[in-house]
């Protein structure tokens, strides 16, 4: 499909991208960079590509496609780095969770004479790192491209190819629409489990409680989410900021009428929420988008598909 892919970047993302070239044959060559030296010898030592430089100017050089799977606060120095490094035709992407923000950080600073198509695999675990991915990753979830203005259609076609190739289905969208959507299921949510799981910390420290030791179902599952990369939700709350801020202001102004529920026992207001909330959950397994499995149909390598994968 590709001649040569480069990764800039090759953490939980990025290295399930390389995996997955890896099991689909879809590019003799994967060059690899990233920032640290540590995670580069890493990501050799598991044997994710084929050529390795801390360097991005180096590993773009005649890369039919390049994908930027570094934390969005660093793509503008990318962008500025590898533009004129950049294969005449290749295709420049990336794996952001917002994507205005990186249309405004790359696009300026790309020669005209490269396709660039933004996208965003919904996918992830907690874990991150090169040694975190695996190539079945976005088997059966979303790939959202926001392709900008003038987007060349064969390049746009050559991409969508490469997601369905991974497993996933491609959707077309617009950046701000993107990002207004992914500020309420995933950027708020995230939000709020930080910040509970935070007040738990705080109780537990000022009360001498024990609300780590008898955590619950629920309070396991927000530490889940809260235990993602720190750097990349940093750079994503700073640069989705308008949409995440309206997207709280709707979350606290539910909140406040669910508060004055429980304060006033109104438990038909109160049922009828959770009822509707259940068939939201419903509705979302039956899309495929999740399971009813006790894992809460998050992926856990066996003991045989981690020794494939390293």
């Amino acid at each position: 499909m590709f001649e040569k892919i480069a990764l800039i970047g090759i953490g939980l993302i990025g290295s399930s991208i390389a995996r997955a070239i890896r099991e689909q044959k879809l590019a003799p060559h994967v060059a690899i960079s990233t920032r640290s030296q540590a995670t580069l010898d890493k990501a050799e030592e598991l044997g994710l590509g084929d050529s390795y430089s801390v360097d991005p100017t180096v590993v773009v050089q005649d890369a039919d496609l390049v994908i930027i799977c570094a934390p969005v606060g660093a793509y503008e120095a990318i962008g500025k780095a590898i533009a004129s490094h950049l294969k005449p035709g290749a295709i420049v992407s990336d794996v952001g969770s917002v994507k205005e923000h990186v249309v405004k950080a790359l696009q300026p600073h790309l020669p005209d004479n490269v396709h660039f198509i933004p996208g965003h695999p919904i996918s992830g675990t907690e874990n991150s790192g090169p040694e975190a991915g695996f190539a079945s990753l976005f088997e059966g979830k979303w790939c959202i491209l926001t392709p900008v203005e003038g987007t060349d259609q064969t390049a746009l076609d050559k991409l969508t190819a490469l997601w369905r190739a991974f497993g996933s289905d491609v959707e077309i969208m617009d950046a701000k629409h993107h990002d207004m959507v992914l500020a309420i299921t995933s950027h708020v949510p995230h939000l709020i489990a930080y910040n509970i799981v935070g007040t738990a910390d705080h109780l537990e420290s000022v009360t001498k409680s024990e609300v780590i030791k008898f955590s619950a179902g629920g309070f396991r599952d927000f530490t889940r989410i809260a235990a993602s990369d720190p750097e990349m939700w940093r750079d994503v709350f700073l640069t989705n900021k308008e949409a995440v801020m309206e997207m709280l202001g709707r979350f606290s102004e539910d909140l406040s009428m669910l508060q004055r529920a429980v304060r006033f026992g109104d438990g038909e207001m109160l049922e009828e929420l959770f009822t509707r909330t259940r068939n939201i959950r419903r509705s979302i397994i039956d899309a495929g988008q999740e399971t009813d499995a006790p894992d809460f149909g998050r992926h856990v390598p066996t003991p045989e598909e981690a020794e494939k994968e390293a």
